[in-house]
């Protein structure tokens, strides 16, 4: 990353607010009627894999957040949203946050990811169109995206992105 040094941290309860503010500059407006956000309504993001970057001042810098849903009965992970602030873009912030909770995916044995996203960007990463995995309308196929995170991680999966029940571990 070029610029001033940031850290990537856990997001906290106490980040809540700030990291909202920051995806409402970042995204417009109207961000939370995507069907993404119907996917989230009343789940909270996975803990270990939703981060902030603060500078050394502590000034956020940028966050992303994770959340768990079912395709085919089975979990995924969907990325997003992630953000880094305007005056912070163009420093690979973005790029090390993806990495970083990526790289914590796999760890803590997540075998798949997705995300709705544009496949220049995220391409960079792995991200491939996924092919069967139907998000909920007016989402555009061509922008549903998917990383496996473990060999085989998609195979054979396909259907209707779905809400996490915890009831169905």
């Amino acid at each position: 990353m070029r610029g001033q040094v940031v850290e990537l941290q856990p997001e906290t309860a106490a980040d809540w607010w700030e990291v909202e503010a920051l995806f409402d500059l970042c995204f417009a407006p109207g961000r939370e009627a995507l069907s993404s956000y119907r996917l989230r309504d009343g789940i909270e993001p996975l803990a270990d894999l939703s981060l902030v970057a603060r500078d050394k001042g502590g000034v956020l810098a940028g966050a992303i957040r994770f959340w768990p849903v079912r395709v085919a009965g089975r979990p995924v992970l969907l990325l997003g949203p992630v953000a880094v602030h305007p005056t912070r873009q163009g420093e690979g912030l973005g790029g090390a946050l993806i990495r970083h909770a990526l790289g914590v995916a796999r760890r803590l044995g997540w075998t798949r990811v997705m995300l709705v996203g544009d496949a220049p960007y995220y391409g960079r990463f792995g991200f491939t169109r996924l092919d069967g995995v139907l998000m909920p309308p007016p989402t555009n196929p061509e922008r549903v995206l998917g990383l496996a995170l473990a060999e085989g991680g998609w195979d054979g999966i396909a259907g209707p992105v779905e809400r996490w029940d915890s009831s169905c571990h």
